[in-house]
């Protein structure tokens, strides 16, 4: 049984626009060393799944920097390995008003001449803005025990307790978990499993599905292929239960990088036996602690100098903490450069931000204040 991958890297770029404005989704910095791509590359990589594709739209230079070669996901191969997959466009094709692909269906049309060349018999495809340590072996013996055409991965909600994002996809099952419908959630309605965007298709129905869209000019894979062709195919739902992150907003990104302070969502995360999660490597010096440092229930990187208090926080690589600073409730990303006597509170800042001495800023944890790449404060 040989498996391929798909990774959507741009298609949820819209959700958090702060962040996204000069990367993708797939490379958008998470849980101090992380990039989201990281999470669906170590599931596959776990998987045995060695040929990925990775289906861009623009601003994929820091994504491309990220990955480099593959090597650090052992991915650096003459046959398979990642495969970076450019938006697709015909010059002679004008209908679409030269704009590339807006929705899921639409991307898959670009890159179906890559999952024509592919030899392996399923596709695992997957987004990047959901995040989660998952066994896909078990989901893909699931399916193919099934005999499915497609298994969409699910997770059980509760309204009122779980974050539930307006454009999560309903599915409903009978007892034997085969999809028997499926609709966009709306605010204020039940909804017990919704699709965690991670699927496992049948290369040759995924090819067969993709050419009568475009014949009959679809465009919304969860409308135009799962409930149209649910009555008439085998469709199946396999439950995950294990810790599902979604960032859908700049407040979603905050409040779940948050959740990273609990000992029991890290652990879930990044301290799965036998399943670590991948990243690209930096060399850096260990975080150096001044006498007068105080941390408290902090996730901080390597290469950070901390010389004030830092608490409830999370540090990328690279960040100083200046001498009477005080930071709280905040996200700092890599390099960013806090001098003397700075408060911070409910504050994210992107990479290579200076926060000149005796600065005063606060957001909430409700709208966080945020500082774009490379600012002076």
């Amino acid at each position: 049984m040989e498996v391929a991958g798909l990774i959507f890297s741009n298609i949820h770029d819209s959700s958090i626009s702060e962040l996204t404005n000069i990367r993708t989704m797939a490379s958008v910095p998470f849980g101090c060393r992380y990039r989201l791509i990281d999470f669906p590359l170590s599931n596959m990589v776990h998987s045995g799944i060695t040929k990925i594709g990775i289906i861009t739209h623009n601003n994929y230079q820091s994504l491309m920097d990220h990955l480099g070669t593959g090597k650090d996901w052992d991915l650096a191969r003459r046959s398979g390995g990642i495969k970076i997959l450019p938006p697709f466009f015909n010059t002679y094709d004008n209908s679409n008003g030269g704009r590339l692909y807006s929705s899921r269906l639409e991307a898959l049309m670009g890159v179906s001449s890559f999952i024509s060349r592919c030899t392996e018999d399923y596709i695992v495809l997957s987004d990047c803005d959901g995040i989660c340590n998952i066994d896909l072996s078990d989901a893909i013996e699931h399916h193919v025990e099934n005999k499915a055409d497609l298994t969409i991965i699910t997770r059980k909600v509760t309204v009122g307790v779980d974050d539930i994002p307006d454009r999560s996809k309903v599915i409903v099952a009978d007892e034997n978990g085969m999809i028997t419908d499926v609709s966009t959630y709306i605010k204020g309605e039940s909804a017990h499993e919704i699709s965690t965007n991670i699927m496992i298709a049948n290369r040759m129905f995924l090819l067969n599905a993709i050419g009568d869209a475009g014949a009959h000019g679809y465009t919304d894979f969860y409308r135009d292929i799962v409930a149209k062709r649910a009555s008439k195919s085998r469709f199946f739902r396999y439950l995950y239960e294990g810790i599902f992150i979604q960032i859908t907003s700049l407040e979603s990104y905050f409040s779940n990088s948050m959740k990273l302070l609990s000992p029991d969502v890290r652990n879930g995360l990044f301290d799965v036996k036998h399943r670590p999660i991948y990243t690209k490597l930096r060399n850096s010096a260990p975080t150096r602690y001044s006498e007068n440092a105080q941390v408290c229930n902090s996730y901080v990187a390597d290469g950070c100098v901390i010389e004030g208090v830092v608490e409830n926080s999370i540090l990328f690589r690279g960040v100083h903490v200046g001498k009477g600073t005080v930071v709280k409730n905040c996200i700092l990303l890599q390099d960013t450069f806090t001098g003397n006597n700075v408060t911070l509170n409910c504050v994210i800042s992107d990479k290579n931000v200076v926060i000149r001495d005796g600065r005063m800023l606060s957001g909430h944890e409700s709208m966080p204040f945020f500082i774009p790449k490379g600012s002076m404060v």
